[in-house]
C-alpha cells in the first residue's frame, strides 16, 4: 500500500481537494502506471456535478497517460517502464461483447468502491470509471492500457484516451464513413473537433460544423470543416444542407443537450444516420417522429468511446499524428498542475477550452 496524491471529489457541486489517499500494488492482470498528464474531459465534470449520481467520495480523471512502475501476476507484453495511455475501457475478454469484438460494451461490472483506492485512514474511496486518474498514480487491469513510442509527448498522448478517440472512432467505426459522403458535427468542443478531424481523414466531401460560436466555428475549421453553421440561427439545418447541396449522410452530436438531438433529424438525408455521441444528464428526453426514420431508412447508433479496440486503434491513431495527419498538439489550450485542478475545470466550464492537461510530473 503506498500513499499518493489524489483530487477528491466529497461532495456533487463542490471543489475537488487535494489530499493524501491510498494506492494498493497491482493484483492479478493489474498494472500500476506513475501518471505524468491527465485531461479534463466533460465527462468527469458532468460526474463531479452530480448529473450521473455515483459514490462518493469519489477520484474522477480517465484520459491519462503515464509509465508503468508496477506489474501483478497474468500480466504478459508489458514491462515496468513501458510508456502508455491509461482509458478507461475495462474489457474481461470473456463476455458477449468482448468476444464479438467491442470491448467498449463490456458487460462485466467493475465496482469502483473495491478499487485499488481507498482514503487515507482506509475507508472507501470510490475509483470513479475504473481509472480514478486525478491522481499521481493509477492501478488499472492490464486493458486499459496501450503502449506508444518512446518519446512520444505525455500531453498529446493523454488525449488519445478517450476525447480523441470518441470523435475519430464515432466516424470511423459508428457512422462507417466512406470518401466522398458528407457529414455534420454538431458541438466543436474537445470531442467534435475530432470527429471532424476523423470525417476529414475518411475522406468526407462536405463537413459542417455547427456551434452557438463564431470562434468554435473558427476552430473547427482549423480542424478541417469545409463550412460552419451558427447554431442559434432559426432553422440552422437549412444553412447546412445548403453548404452541402442535400442533407448529410452521418450527423454526429458531441455534445450532451437533449435540444441537440431533437434537431439532429432535420440535417440527415435519406438513409442517413444520426450518431449519438454526447450524454445529456440523467431524465433529460428529446422526441422524433418514428414514422420520419421508418419511411427515409434513417437511423440513430449510440457510440460510446468511439466503439474503438484500443489495441488497433490508439496505434493507428498515434501513427497519424506522426504523420502530421491527426492534431493532437493543437487541442492543448493550458497546461495545469494538480493543485490548480479546480481552476482548470473552470476554465473547461467556460467553454473556451479544447482541453486542458494536468501536468503531474
Amino acid at each position: 500500500m503506498k500513499t499518493i496524491k489524489a483530487a477528491v471529489c466529497h461532495e456533487f457541486g463542490s471543489p475537488l481537494v487535494i489530499e493524501d489517499v491510498r494506492l494498493r500494488a497491482p493484483e492479478q492482470n493489474e498494472v500500476e502506471v506513475a501518471l505524468e498528464t491527465v485531461a479534463i474531459c466533460h465527462s468527469d465534470i458532468s460526474y463531479a456535478d452530480g448529473a450521473w449520481g455515483g459514490s462518493l467520495p469519489a477520484v474522477y480523471g480517465h484520459e491519462a497517460a503515464g509509465r508503468i512502475s508496477a506489474i501483478g501476476d497474468g500480466v504478459t507484453g508489458l514491462a515496468v517502464g513501458d510508456p502508455v495511455v491509461v482509458t478507461l475501457i475495462r474489457a474481461c475478454g470473456q463476455c458477449p461483447s468482448c468476444g464479438a469484438g467491442r470491448p467498449t460494451g463490456c458487460e462485466t461490472p467493475f465496482d469502483g468502491d473495491h478499487g485499488a483506492l481507498s482514503t487515507a485512514d482506509g475507508g472507501k474511496l470510490h475509483q470513479a470509471m475504473a481509472c480514478g486518474a486525478f491522481a499521481t498514480d493509477v492501478v488499472v487491469h492490464h486493458s486499459q492500457v496501450v503502449k506508444i513510442p518512446e518519446g512520444m509527448a505525455m500531453d498529446a498522448a493523454s488525449l488519445l484516451a478517450c476525447g480523441v478517440v470518441t470523435g475519430v472512432g464515432a466516424v470511423v467505426n459508428a457512422a462507417q464513413l466512406r470518401a466522398g459522403q458528407d457529414v455534420v458535427v454538431i458541438g466543436a468542443g474537445g470531442v467534435g473537433l475530432n470527429a471532424i478531424q476523423g470525417a476529414r481523414i475518411a475522406g468526407a466531401r462536405r463537413i459542417v460544423a455547427v456551434d452557438m460560436t463564431e470562434d468554435k466555428l473558427a476552430d473547427a475549421k482549423a480542424f478541417g470543416a469545409t463550412d460552419g453553421v451558427l447554431a442559434s440561427q432559426d432553422k440552422p439545418w437549412r444553412a447546412a444542407k445548403e453548404a452541402m447541396g442535400r442533407g448529410a449522410d452521418a450527423v454526429l452530436v458531441t455534445v450532451g443537450a437533449a435540444r441537440a438531438y431533437d434537431e439532429a433529424p432535420r440535417y440527415i438525408a435519406g438513409g442517413g444516420k444520426v450518431i449519438m455521441v454526447g450524454m445529456p444528464a440523467t431524465g433529460a428526453e428529446s422526441t422524433y417522429e418514428a414514422a420520419n426514420f421508418a419511411a427515409a431508412g434513417q437511423s440513430m447508433v449510440g457510440s460510446k468511446m468511439g466503439d474503438v479496440v484500443i489495441r488497433r486503434d490508439i496505434p493507428w491513431m498515434v501513427d497519424l499524428y506522426q504523420q502530421g495527419r491527426l492534431k493532437l498538439d493543437e487541442l492543448i489550450s493550458n497546461r495545469w498542475t494538480l493543485d490548480q485542478i479546480n481552476d482548470a475545470i473552470a476554465d473547461t466550464k467556460s467553454g473556451n477550452a479544447r482541453r486542458n492537461v494536468i501536468m503531474l510530473r
